[in-house]
């Protein structure tokens, strides 16, 4: 007898839906565009729907559909269209421009758990920057440990708990606006007429800025496609997982807005709105009802499943994008490592450890407040940068469509009204990431720093793009990429780098005490130390012990 074959297990496109869905949307997304804008969210949503967010899900489903059997994502789409050395570029600069946003969703993950444990917001009273910091790299690394005690299986309850228990909690948000307004409970927005979500000052600089926040809150449907590969008719079945993200996109954008605007005055919002707004509006809702904090308490354990639901996706996503379909000849042969269960174990740990540099410039903000809004900033800089390389494939697709598979689903039957849309896409993404670097939430004791940090930690991920292939060619030609003396230069230069971030915390939080300078001190010695271990890892010789990548 022939040994039984094991069946595949498939993912069922309503779950490639739900997992996707926690990386597209969330309540805490509408939270932000509503501080930036006010009512006037609403009328930017409809626009952005009608004009973003259907066509770019759409397009998604088209690329998905003509490269069903390529699991890297961007990186396979653009390498299928554009070439391996723009493949390695896009993959690159796709993936480290999500690790802001993976920053801003632990830090989050620290907050709700502030929420639970205090029942308030003053999160800054409880802990000083460097333990915010400290305590967001503990997320990181339990979390990688435990995706890889699952061995992936995490992602699927956790997006499929998390992701369902979100929408139902905006859903269930929004059906308590409208019943409380039949029970004629006060509007806070005042007036609340239809000039109230029209824009006042359209061209203007502060306005258009806050633009690339709302490309940052509606992208990364994208990120389900290298799942395309574990659905048992991804050509057919995508499309619908994206189309699924589309509709519920929309609800609670436009409704969730509207519904903020019935809670909080528009022209008068909190300064922490956008750290803690989502919980405000809970409790708000709780004890207009009558049932006190209960629904801001559960809220909070929602979002706290939510963001590590995010965390995991994220991370699993972004890493197969970056080293599934990547030319090994672009990468140092450490990061094409896979441990035993197939999980790209070095690609988190470099994660981490940028992510751990991008928590100690942040750190360098006086409050957590500020950390928050800026890491916001600048997510709504470097993510829709990222997002103009799925456009830039689309519109190759379109224009060459001779050279690539018929689709299942094909968005635009015209090639030619495709290219234009396409293009379309690529223009306006392009130019709103370019206003974003206008720090919005600054004032002016942090409006130069912003500004400053905005331009060289983008110029700092464009840098380290190019470095990895020079380390992997150093390392076919030589072996070891550096010797003893670039050793030194490389200790010295890291060393004073982050000695100079030390020295501007010191002077900075001089008059908090010694001891919150030498907890801050510790943190970036701690960075530093693992600084410079990766280095030495990521740059030495690396054909002992490595399982590379298929």
């Amino acid at each position: 007898m022939q040994p039984e074959t094991k069946q595949k297990q498939y993912i069922p496109w309503m779950i490639v839906g739900l997992m996707d869905f926690v990386t597209v949307i969330g309540f805490d997304d509408i939270i932000y565009n509503f501080q930036n804008q006010g009512l006037v969210a609403v009328t930017s949503w409809v626009i952005m729907t009608i004009f973003y967010v259907i066509p770019y899900n759409l397009i998604v489903a088209h690329m998905g559909s003509t490269f069903s059997e390529l699991g890297g994502g961007i990186t396979s789409w653009m390498r299928q269209t554009n070439g391996d050395t723009v493949g390695y570029f896009a993959a690159w600069f796709y993936w480290i421009t999500g690790l802001p946003y993976v920053v801003d969703v632990a830090n989050s993950v620290v907050i709700s758990f502030g929420w639970i444990a205090n029942g308030n917001g003053d999160i800054q009273s409880h802990m000083g920057n460097a333990w915010f910091g400290i305590f967001t790299a503990v997320v990181f690394v339990v979390f990688i440990w435990l995706q890889h005690f699952f061995k992936n299986k995490s992602l699927e309850w956790m997006s499929t708990i998390g992701g369902g228990a979100m929408f139902i909690m905006t859903v269930l948000f929004v059906i308590m606006t409208f019943a409380g307004l039949a029970n004629g409970n006060p509007i806070a927005t005042h007036p609340f007429n239809f000039s109230a979500f029209m824009p006042k000052h359209f061209f203007s600089l502060s306005f258009l800025s806050t633009f690339g926040l709302f490309v940052f809150a509606m992208n990364g449907s994208e990120l389900a496609a290298p799942y395309t590969a574990d659905m048992k008719n991804p050509a057919k079945d995508f499309p619908k997982a994206l189309k699924m993200i589309a509709i519920m996109t929309m609800f609670l954008t436009l409704f969730g807005t509207f519904s903020l605007g019935v809670y909080f005055n528009a022209h008068h919002l909190p300064n922490d709105l956008k750290m803690n707004g989502s919980y405000y509006a809970f409790q708000a809702i709780g004890k207009q009802f009558g049932m006190g904090n209960s629904l801001m308490y559960l809220f909070a354990v929602v979002q706290g499943v939510y963001m590590l639901a995010q965390l995991a996706v994220i991370l699993d996503a972004s890493t197969r994008v970056f080293l599934s379909d990547v030319a090994k000849r672009f990468m140092p042969r450490q990061l094409t490592k896979k441990n035993s269960d197939g999980l790209p174990i070095n690609g988190y740990w470099l994660t981490t450890i940028i992510c751990a540099v991008i928590m100690a410039l942040g750190g360098m903000l006086p409050r957590i407040n500020d950390i928050f809004n800026w890491l916001l900033n600048l997510n709504g800089i470097v993510s829709p940068f990222s997002t103009c390389f799925l456009f830039w494939s689309y519109v190759m697709v379109r224009r060459h469509a001779d050279r690539f598979p018929t689709p299942a689903y094909k968005f635009i039957k015209s090639d030619k009204l495709g290219f234009i849309v396409g293009l379309w896409m690529l223009i306006v993404t392009f130019l709103l990431a370019v206003l974003g670097f206008f720090p919005t939430d600054a004032d002016e004791s942090t409006f130069a720093l912003m500004l400053t940090l905005n331009i060289v930690v983008p110029i700092g991920m464009v840098v380290l793009g190019f470095m990895m292939p020079w380390i992997a060619k150093r390392q076919s030609q030589r072996g070891n990429a550096f010797g003893r003396s670039a050793w030194w230069v490389f200790t010295v230069v890291l060393g004073a780098g982050l000695i100079g971030l030390i020295s501007y915390g010191m002077y900075t939080n001089l008059l908090k005490g010694l001891a919150s300078v030498g907890l801050k001190a510790a943190l970036i010695a701690l960075v530093d130390l693992v600084l410079l271990g990766a280095i030495i890892t990521f740059t030495k010789n690396g054909r002992k012990g490595i399982v590379e990548a298929d």
